[in-house]
């Protein structure tokens, strides 16, 4: 069924309903809940304690600490969290039964194979977005959780592996369980609806600034200025993708419509495209003809669009009427006479606009529930990993870690030092995948851990032994885990964030709070040791093996963008524009954030230049245009700017004097149009498209 059967099927009953429940999150999104999740994550950890303790399973404190770790301030994030935190957690609990069934007496090779199995899933951690990553950092060190108490002193595995492996996969998919009730039980889902304010104000934004340009395009400081404008959009666009993982976390009715939300992401990336195009058409033009031009364009814009780039409230309030007048003027500019290369260039860049608009209108209609029928189209835009490297560091880092801290194990003999080798993979396999902001979150790791421990020392051997009730008992536990809690919520540095969160995992585990709790204080103390160790490992390794610099990831996707496009221009078979703008759109959203303005518009060029080659090549079969585009192509893909434009020239004065029907006049002027925004763009970007690629 479709959006709009769907949307056309609710009752009066049910629009009075989702309208409460509309009501009721408004209530409950002051800052207050921030608190509210406090609780949440207290009453998370709560029951699944209670639960390992009712089924009476050997280590409790691992279902309390899985649900803290899954509980997060977003519902559509804890469950999906959770989910792929099962997903991960029975990967990994299996792996560790084969490497044991394979290795049972060769401990060299037992614990060779179980470093290098960390390595590949770090590397899949890096290359996987969103919680798919967490799944895959999951499974790499469960196994290490797993085979804590199942490895001998130094390192040998024994046969009850296999029930380990079933009782601790049980008691983490109670905690998962149990967070997931809580947070659905007493969470009303806010991700929908932040997710759709988040598109209108982006919308809004790049409405804005595109109509702004216009109204000034005589202004070249207003046209330099909306380059960086445009940057700042990419790097918001970018962050949608686990905005939208969460939202369809949330309604099964998104996931089943998840096209809708994934070709919004991808139309606001197209209509960032058609304004940077117009605007460098508008740079390489007299202030005079730029301003006649732009209001041209200005005047094919629908009124309500204009309307709309004043704030996100109107895209939200009737995003079909906006729709339908976004798809009018497109309409009205596809059927268009023009009659120059550039009156064409500008109207299919403006349709571009228009388009991309209607892709986010699209994904709003579904998110407000608007009673429109909308298109199936089960096509799917999704971000991937441009670029292996830093997935090959982030898997060598958490091989040599995990391999590092199983010889010192060895080499001391150390009783906790199983426990240390397990924090030191789990802290190099979550953070890896951040990047940049690792090593940072890293040390963030190391000072919650530290933080923790004293508190879980003092409540496990001043508080707890007067405890003799449940109740009690998990009073003794929200004095902490409440304002913990908080901080998750409150915090929004990612280094931060990571902290809280370690603070809550790391108490819950160090209390073990057992049936019968053991109050053994050395027990303690070489645990908080261990922990702290394996943590500040983990801090050293991200200082021994950094992440890939910035200045080196840019210049890596320039270089493998330019080789694509060089690639395009000289294979008779090339990507569909689709595919090939899905790539770079990958690349843009691969950006580090401290890059200069100018590597996000080398991004953009090469994406338009590659998308205007495929367009001419279809011309190509339909109206003639060898074999000056053969020379141009081959001069492009040799790195000669000067001459490729010379010979886009050459082509395109050819066929401004050859007569053509009607209908060949259209791809004669299509043709002509891409010419132009080729030639152009190759002009303006001559440094980049001349350039060597490196090997």
């Amino acid at each position: 069924m479709g959006v709009g059967a769907q949307a056309q099927s609710q009752t009066p009953a049910g629009a009075a309903g989702s309208g409460l429940r509309a009501e009721l999150a408004e209530i409950f999104s002051g800052p207050w809940p921030k608190l509210v999740f406090g609780f949440r994550l207290w009453a998370s950890v709560c029951l699944a304690l209670l639960v390992a303790y009712y089924l009476e399973l050997p280590n409790a404190s691992w279902a309390g600490t899985s649900a803290a770790i899954m509980c997060q301030p977003q519902l559509g994030a804890s469950l999906r969290k959770g989910w792929f935190l099962m997903i991960g957690t029975i990967i990994g609990a299996i792996m560790i039964v084969v490497l044991t069934a394979a290795f049972p007496q060769e401990r060299g090779a037992f614990l060779t194979l179980l470093a290098l199995w960390c390595g590949v899933c770090a590397y899949f951690a890096t290359q996987l977005k969103n919680f798919e990553s967490y799944a895959a950092a999951l499974a790499g060190y469960t196994p290490l959780i797993i085979a804590a108490n199942t490895l001998g002193a130094t390192g040998g595995p024994d046969g009850q592996v296999f029930m380990v492996a079933v009782t601790r996969a049980t008691e983490i998919c109670i905690g998962i369980v149990s967070s997931a009730l809580i947070l659905a039980g007493t969470d009303l889902g806010a991700s929908r609806r932040q997710l759709a304010k988040s598109l209108a104000r982006l919308a809004s934004g790049i409405t804005a600034g595109f109509i702004a340009m216009l109204q000034r395009a005589r202004d070249r400081s207003v046209l330099m200025a909306a380059q960086t404008r445009r940057r700042q959009f990419v790097q918001q666009i970018v962050a949608l993708d686990p905005a939208v993982d969460q939202a369809i976390g949330e309604s099964s009715e998104l996931r089943y419509n998840l096209p809708f939300l994934q070709r919004s992401v991808c139309g606001l990336f197209a209509a960032t495209d058609g304004w940077r195009t117009i605007g460098s058409h508008f740079l390489v033009r007299s202030a005079d003809e730029a301003q006649r031009q732009a209001d041209g364009v200005l005047a094919t814009l629908p009124v309500e669009l204009r309307v709309a780039s004043g704030g996100p409230e109107t895209w939200l309030a009737d995003p079909a009427r906006l729709r339908t007048s976004c798809s009018a003027a497109r309409q009205a500019l596809v059927s268009s006479p023009e009659v120059t290369p550039a009156q064409r260039l500008l109207a299919d860049q403006t349709v571009r606009f228009l388009d991309g608009m209607m892709s986010v209108l699209a994904g709003l209609i579904l998110l407000v529930n608007a009673p429109v029928r909308l298109p199936r189209d089960d096509r799917a835009f999704q971000l991937t990993s441009p670029d292996r490297l830093p997935g090959f560091v982030n898997a060598a880092r958490a091989m040599l870690a995990v391999g590092a801290g199983a010889l010192f194990w060895i080499a001391t003999e150390w009783p906790s030092g199983v426990l240390a080798m397990t924090f030191v993979a789990i802290a190099v396999m979550l953070l890896s995948p951040r990047g940049d902001m690792a090593p940072a979150a890293a040390i963030g790791f190391a000072i919650g851990s530290l933080v923790a421990i004293p508190f879980a020392a003092t409540i496990k051997f001043a508080v707890l032994p007067l405890v003799e009730t449940p109740v009690a008992f998990c009073l003794v536990f929200g004095l902490y885990l409440v304002p913990v809690g908080f901080g998750v919520a409150q915090i929004k540095r990612p280094a931060l964030s990571g902290m809280s969160t370690v603070m809550a995992f790391v108490f819950v585990f160090l209390l073990d709070p057992e049936n019968e709790i053991a109050y053994n204080t050395l027990a303690l103390y070489n645990s908080a040791l261990a922990i702290f160790a394996g943590c500040a490992a983990a801090s050293l390794s991200f200082a021994l093996l950094p992440p890939v610099a910035p200045a080196l990831r840019v210049r890596r996707l320039l270089n493998f963008s330019l080789r694509d496009v060089r690639a395009i221009a000289i294979d008779a078979v090339s990507p569909s524009v689709k595919d090939w703008e899905q790539r770079m759109f990958s690349r843009l959203a691969a950006l580090p954030d401290k890059v200069t303005p100018a590597c996000a518009t080398e991004l953009l060029s090469a994406m338009r230049v590659g998308s205007e080659i495929i367009r001419l090549r279809g011309l190509a079969q339909r109206i003639s245009l060898s074999p000056e585009l053969d020379a141009a192509l081959a001069s492009f893909a040799a790195g000669r700017g000067e001459a490729a434009i010379a010979s886009f020239s050459a082509l395109d004065r050819r066929l401004a004097g050859v007569p053509m029907s009607a209908s060949d006049g259209q791809l004669t002027l299509q043709a002509r149009a891409s010419i132009l925004a080729i030639t152009e763009t190759i002009g303006q970007h001559a440094d980049y498209f001349d350039r060597g690629v490196a090997a």
